[in-house]
């Protein structure tokens, strides 16, 4: 006679075994469910209701590679906002932050034509080799080229440029009259001014004592000298007590530590968008707006919007020294970056330019 305990046992093993099955499909399903919302999450964040076209533009001194950000929708041809970077090794999308940008322009009709600058993400030469003057021919050569495109209206073409754009934009502006708007993201007007009001926030903000702040502002002085002098970059190093500029840095300093967009803008007939955040510790946004005011010949070419808790670029000033968060949010809330309010202004100030609703 069977053993029943036998059967009993082996009787149960399939059983058991459906149940250890189960268990681990509902602990992959804990682990594989959060996972793939969140990867849905991150896509939905990040896709943008514009379409991308690489682009190569004939530029004064070698080609320019870049992208056109074209409106999903609509029906073109479409204006065309033309975007000019600030300082450093930028490339066409400025490691996205430009993208919520662009689809708020592509919103109001508008496409966005960036590039890498020279010598950055395989782009041939090199920016620090670059004059302001420099950067305003390649802006315009920019614009030249966008008049070869049959899906965009020459006469909708804005500018929008942040902090040192501020001295490209507005020689470029001075200089043409097939431009519609400028949009200056805290631009500053005297690099000199500049450069002493973003070293003194610097201090500040190290919590320097007196006796720094003034070691600070001889060592900058004696630069400033032996820019005036020309001075070899072997000079350079044989006389500062600090941590020096590489060659090339010191090469575009001297090139543009004179630059000032006050004559510039007295020239300038079209209207003009000043975004200024408060919390900007690398320009005198004060100044900027003063100057503005009173440098451009009429007051009604001027709206400035100012931004609380918002920094140097319009980026929420809590995100500012908390890197985690702001990488968090790059990734899971890009258009959350921006201060409240930015992305819809920047929208709305464009879209008053479209001639084809009137």
């Amino acid at each position: 006679m069977p053993d029943d305990r036998t059967n009993a046992s082996i009787a149960t093993k399939p059983a058991a075994t459906q149940r250890k099955h189960r268990r681990t499909k509902i602990i992959l399903a804990s682990i594989l469910v959060p996972i793939l919302i969140i990867a849905g999450w991150v896509v939905v964040e990040n896709d943008y209701a514009i379409t991308e076209q690489h682009v190569t533009i004939p530029g004064p001194d070698q080609p320019l590679q870049g992208f056109l950000a074209l409106p999903r929708t609509g029906h073109g041809p479409f204006g065309l906002v033309v975007f000019v970077h600030g300082d450093g090794p930028i490339d066409a999308t400025h490691d996205t932050f430009y993208r919520p940008i662009w689809e708020a322009f592509a919103r109001a009709g508008y496409a966005s034509l960036s590039w890498d600058k020279p010598g950055v993400d395989g782009a041939q030469g090199n920016w620090l080799h670059q004059s302001m003057s420099d950067r305003a021919a390649e802006t315009a050569a920019a614009i030249d080229w966008s008049r070869t495109r049959t899906d965009l209206d020459p006469r909708r073409t804005g500018l929008w440029g942040a902090s040192q754009a501020g001295w490209v934009i507005p020689e470029v502006a001075a200089r043409r009259s097939d431009l519609r708007f400028l949009i200056l993201v805290a631009p500053a007007l005297n690099w000199l001014r500049q450069g002493e009001f973003d070293l003194r926030a610097e201090l500040r903000e190290n919590h320097a004592s007196d006796a720094e702040v003034a070691v600070a502002l001889r060592r900058r002085a004696t630069v400033l000298q032996l820019l005036r002098e020309n001075a070899t970059y072997e000079r350079y190093l044989s006389t500062i007590d600090d941590t020096p500029m590489p060659p090339d840095r010191w090469d575009f300093v001297g090139r543009n530590y004179t630059a000032d967009a006050s004559e510039a803008l007295t020239r300038v007939r079209i209207p003009v968008l000043l975004a200024l955040g408060d919390h900007d510790s690398h320009v005198d946004v004060a100044e900027t707006a003063r100057g503005y005011r009173d440098l451009l010949p009429q007051p009604q070419q001027l709206t400035i919007a100012e931004y609380t808790n918002a920094t140097h670029g319009l980026v929420r000033t809590e995100l500012d020294n908390d890197g985690p968060r702001a990488f968090l949010t790059a990734v899971f809330a890009p258009r959350s970056l921006f201060a409240p309010g930015f992305l819809a202004d920047q929208r709305e100030y464009a879209a008053q330019f479209d001639d084809s609703h009137r």
